[in-house]
């Protein structure tokens, strides 16, 4: 009998890539991948360190696989088992934490899979993870997460990411290539370039932090890969955007007009407090930029509330700069304390209950840009993607500029690319359309 295996991802893009390329090496093995919600052999779960309560939630994971098979042995792996391997460890029914650089190396840490009276801790020092493993994701088969780039540099005041994943460091661009390659062949139609810190890409390429090949080079690369429909940007920092990348996309083959740019605050003396490397006139510039030469694109931020010092006046300048800027919908953190960060222990700490307030007010804030942005589309004709999941009698879909449609439910659209016409805003906030050239209307 085939022993099984089952996988749980908190947390990233990056991280749902990583453990995709961790269960292929378990299959690699003569394991069998099985779903979370069933019994299995083994439970691997990859942890994240930016979710609050990162360790309530492993401990609630830990006991879901524990309720399926009290007897199967249970590993953590990933960011927060990097940063607080002992703290996992101690959580009943864990048998193995893994750290930043012997993730990839699960399987030869595994014996007989027999429990272990405590949990048994490889972590290395942080400045260890100075070699680059590449992987790619295959979830839903509409849509694949290639890394390229892993760990960060920048030392921002919040961030306990570098202490995690250690210095920038990219995959070389031939095995980028070979990656996307091997998607095109999986009838995949869209590939989401993911990384920590994706516009530093080239550094650490070749083991050194000279850039070999820049962001740039590596867009221009990828839009040559025959059998790929679509690309997408994640992620990638304002100062790391370059005007050249913005003009690329904007006559691409391949890549969509969506850029998610993390703004973090619209205040110039937060940014300083994050340390930040930009102020607010450089992303004015880069979303002024990508309006110019594409009116048409979905522009996405992140942005954090209740970081140490804001106080009103700074979030209301938040508010009103993102209220006013043609950006399309909003990502909202609520600032919360990591260890061994600068920012926790920066003096003038925002009470727990204002930076719920402020939260709110941007989520609204978001809810209505997105709203504006929608409206801006209908009557275009655009390319939807459509996903495999029957949602409640529909299936939903995503334009290339990030648009999300909704249909009565048929499995034949399920990973197909059609050109439809947006019509109307449905009652929950998705998009009707109809079909190009056909006489549905959904």
């Amino acid at each position: 009998m085939k022993k099984k295996v089952a996988f749980y991802t908190l947390g990233c893009k990056l991280n749902f890539s990583e453990t995709s390329t961790i269960a292929r090496s378990f299959v690699d093995e003569g394991f069998d991948r099985v779903d979370f919600a069933e019994a299995a052999d083994m439970y691997v779960i990859n942890t994240c360190s930016v979710t609050e309560n990162a360790d309530k939630r492993f401990k609630s994971i830990v006991k879901q696989a524990q309720k399926k098979n009290p007897d199967a042995f249970v590993a953590a792996v990933g960011c927060y088992a990097q940063l607080k391997p002992e703290e996992l460890a101690a959580v009943d029914g864990v048998d193995l934490v893994l750290g930043a650089t012997e993730k990839f190396k699960i399987t030869d840490y595994i014996n007989d899979l027999s429990k272990n009276d405590f949990g048994e801790v490889h972590s290395c020092e942080i400045e260890e993870a100075d070699f680059y493993v590449g992987s790619y994701a295959i979830g839903d088969r509409t849509r694949a997460f290639l890394k390229v780039q892993d760990g960060c540099d920048y030392k921002c005041t919040y961030c306990t990411i570098p202490l995690a994943r250690g210095i920038s460091r990219s995959d070389t661009l031939d095995n980028v290539l070979k990656n996307a390659a091997e998607i095109a062949t999986k009838d995949i139609k869209e590939i989401v370039l993911t990384g920590v810190n994706i516009g530093d890409y080239g550094k650490g390429e070749f083991g050194n932090k000279k850039h070999q090949h820049t962001f740039l080079d590596l867009v221009k690369a990828l839009d040559t890969v025959q059998g790929i429909n679509r690309l997408r940007i994640s992620s990638i920092e304002p100062n790391l955007l370059k005007n050249e990348t913005i003009e690329f996309v904007s006559k691409s083959n391949s890549f969509v007009p969506h850029f998610h740019i993390p703004l973090q605050s619209g205040s110039d003396a937060i940014l300083k407090l994050m340390r930040r490397r930009y102020l607010t006139n450089l992303y004015i510039d880069r979303v002024a930029k990508i309006r110019e030469v594409m009116p048409h694109a979905c522009v996405g931020v992140d942005v954090i509330v209740g970081f140490p010092g804001e106080t009103d006046e700074h979030f209301l300048e938040t508010y009103h700069f993102l209220n006013e800027l043609d950006i399309s919908y909003l990502h909202v953190f609520t600032y919360s304390e990591r260890d061994n960060t600068v920012a926790a222990s920066m003096d003038n700490v925002v009470p727990k209950n204002v930076r719920a307030k402020r939260s709110k007010m941007l989520r609204g804030l978001s809810v209505k840009k997105r709203r504006a942005f929608y409206e801006s589309q209908l009557g275009t004709t655009r390319t939807v993607l459509f996903e495999s999941e029957n949602k409640e009698g529909y299936i939903n879909g995503f334009t290339e500029n990030y648009v999300k449609v909704k249909a009565p439910w048929n499995p034949e659209l399920v990973n197909t690319l059609h050109k439809i016409e947006l019509t109307e805003i449905d009652e929950d906030g998705l998009v009707r359309f109809d079909f190009v050239n056909t006489i549905a209307t959904v």
